[in-house]
């Protein structure tokens, strides 16, 4: 009887860590695909920062901006065409800025500020009216104000600091919206998802959680990218609480293993699903060490001689001796496939070119994507 209680709580204890894990690694639908048209959209402009304290542009060295500086107070009335301008307290710049999807006419959104020319800081600077246009061409936005630095630069007779990127900055609500990017999301009859990590296997399990809300196939995964939603009868009109009620579904994605390398930062990164065979590995580390040490001599006293300097070199070379073969065990989880690299000994950078080995003869079961 104790028995039969014991073997029962520990089932429940089973299901309850199964679930709890699936839960863990399941995400909303909102986090890992896109409704088709409900997006951002980028802008960009040309324009000019004033007011800088002499940390702008060279104007002999950056023609663009003493033509746009001319060409600026020329539509504000002021001839500059025979004068000789020069000042440094001006820096041309490219603004650019994200527009959200529905933006009206009004809103305020934030632009990106950054120096075109040779500028040594926009500190303190304000960025005059400058049109936003989109990929058609358009105006889409407006933006002006003081532009806000992370960095600031210093500098001396014999010595400068520079912290951060005083060149780029930021205006928060700097952008005003002047054109609506048209999009009539009630009329529609036909969604498309769109997937940020396509893949077959979790493109059909939005499908099926789609369907299992609505009650009948609506949903059909297109392909690993796209999911489309015919609109059902009962929300005609009412397309917001439709997809309202899709993009909170939960759906556990499917990922396929994977091992990213970054060889110039020694970074390796691992999916969980990463598999390896048994596999018996050898690392050695050849160390080559050349040390110069040179001489000067010197001819004696009274002699006819010229002081030289004579060359010594010393090379040493460390092959490891001690190094042998290790055992990485056919791994089950991540953790057992990183506990029996690890225990090899070894930095990052031998390890990826462990792992770039293994793969090459078949006892790696996953996709190496090298940055």
């Amino acid at each position: 009887m104790t028995n039969g209680i014991f073997f029962r709580f520990f089932a429940v204890v089973l299901c309850m860590t199964l679930l709890t894990t699936a839960a863990l690694s399941a995400s909303r639908i909102k986090d890992i695909a896109d409704f088709e048209g409900i997006r951002e959209n980028q802008l960009i402009g040309y324009g000019l920062v004033v007011g800088l304290n002499g940390t702008g542009d060279g104007l002999r060295n950056a023609p663009f901006t003493k033509q746009s500086l001319q060409a600026m107070l020329e539509r504000l009335g002021v001839n500059t065409r025979d004068v000789d301008l020069n000042t440094n307290t001006v820096a041309a710049v490219m603004v650019t800025a994200n527009l959200p999807p529905f933006s009206t006419q009004g809103t305020r959104i934030d632009v990106s500020v950054s120096a075109l020319g040779n500028a040594a800081s926009l500190q303190g600077g304000t960025l005059l009216v400058t049109p936003l246009v989109g990929a058609d061409g358009e105006v889409y936005a407006i933006a002006q104000g003081s532009v806000a630095i992370g960095g600031f630069s210093a500098q001396a007779d014999a010595a400068s600091v520079v912290r951060g990127v005083p060149t780029a900055g930021r205006i928060s609500n700097g952008g005003l919206v002047e054109r609506e990017v048209e999009f009539k999301l009630a009329s529609l009859t036909t969604l498309r998802l769109a997937l940020r990590n396509p893949d077959l296997t979790t493109s059909r399990r939005i499908a099926l959680s789609i369907n299992e809300l609505i009650g009948m196939p609506t949903a059909e995964p297109l392909d690993p990218g796209t999911v489309r939603i015919d609109l059902p009868r009962e929300y005609d009109g009412n397309i917001v609480d439709l997809l309202t009620d899709i993009e909170q579904l939960i759906v556990e994605p499917d990922l396929a293993a994977r091992v990213v390398i970054d060889e110039n930062s020694g970074i390796i990164v691992m999916g969980q699903d990463v598999k390896v065979s048994m596999v018996a590995v050898a690392q050695g580390n050849l160390t080559v060490t050349i040390a110069e040490t040179p001489e000067v001599s010197q001819p004696l006293p009274f002699a006819n001689g010229q002081t030289t300097i004579v060359p010594r070199s010393e090379i040493f070379v460390n092959d490891d001796p001690d190094a042998k073969l290790a055992i990485v065990p056919e791994a089950v989880t991540l953790k057992q496939l990183v506990d029996g690299l690890n225990a090899l000994g070894i930095g990052p950078r031998d390890m990826i070119s462990i792992l770039q080995a293994i793969k090459a003869s078949g006892a790696l079961q996953a996709e190496i994507e090298v940055l």
